[in-house]
């Protein structure tokens, strides 16, 4: 019986090996410690259309999650959470959107561009004149959030909403990083939330 059992493991691994190759450097995620590379197979191709770094980053949601502290499910934006893991830990530079350094409104210009291919203005107060506000209740993954210091005060601060109440933005005291709009700072000095047409 168990001879049997080793002689069955044998063969289907050997079969899978046969059908699966890893994924060539380059291609593997550039996280550091990130997921290790995902077996693509090699006898089967995409649909026209479809992007295998899509399929990677569907197989890697629970990563992203993690990295993130949300609970992330395959219906989300994988590409998204990809990028936003990507740079994590990007110093605060005022005035800056490169992953040598970023302010909050280059961060998530970056993030914009990379992901939705869509331009924004890299200031949080000319941002906010250019979404479709959404109250607190209905925010989806993907749009933004305002802070201000007080009533009648301007927009100092953006961020890019994730979900459960989770953002991630740069901080000056931190860089790029995820916080929680429950943190008494986020929570007194939260403004609005705004979608960007992604059409």
């Amino acid at each position: 019986m168990k001879n049997t059992l080793l002689c069955c493991l044998a063969a289907v691994s050997l079969a899978l090996s046969f059908f699966f190759d890893y994924v060539p450097n380059g291609k593997a995620a550039s996280v550091a410690g990130g997921p290790a590379p995902i077996a693509e197979a090699s006898f089967f191709s995409f649909p026209e259309g479809d992007n295998p770094a899509s399929f990677r980053d569907s197989l890697n949601v629970g990563y992203y999650s993690q990295a993130l502290g949300i609970k992330a499910s395959y219906d989300d934006n994988a590409s998204l959470l990809r990028t936003i893991t990507e740079w994590l830990g990007t110093p605060y530079r005022f005035g800056s959107n490169s992953k040598s350094g970023t302010d909050c409104s280059g961060f998530v210009t970056r993030v914009f561009k990379e992901v939705y291919g869509i331009s924004l203005v890299h200031s949080s107060r000319s941002m906010f004149n250019h979404v479709k506000r959404v109250s607190k209740d209905e925010m989806q993954t993907g749009d933004l959030v305002f802070f201000r210091r007080g009533p009648g005060q301007p927009i100092y601060h953006v961020g890019i909403y994730l979900k459960d109440g989770k953002f991630a933005h740069s901080a000056t005291n931190g860089g790029v990083m995820v916080s929680s709009l429950q943190q008494p700072y986020y929570q007194r000095n939260f403004y609005a939330a705004g979608r960007v047409n992604r059409n």
